[in-house]
């Protein structure tokens, strides 16, 4: 029928929050759902790397130009 899914809550700023909703407006998904997707993809970031002390490491750093840049 379909996996099982649990719910998670986790504090952020809240100027991730209304990145992240603007983001996921511009999408057309819903904010829990780029949550998803994003817990999904880094755990599997993490795995690979052993720990976070490693991944964060190899943290690729956006260039001034990418974090200055308004998301639509």
């Amino acid at each position: 029928m379909g996996e099982w899914k649990a719910q998670i809550s986790i504090r952020i700023r809240q100027e991730l929050r209304t990145e992240l909703e603007r983001f996921a407006a511009r999408e057309r998904r819903k904010l829990g759902n780029i949550g998803e997707v994003l817990l999904e993809w880094s755990y599997e970031q993490l795995a690979v790397a052993g720990s976070t002390e490693r991944l964060l490491r190899y943290k690729i750093r956006p260039t001034e130009k990418q974090s200055n840049r308004p998301v639509q």
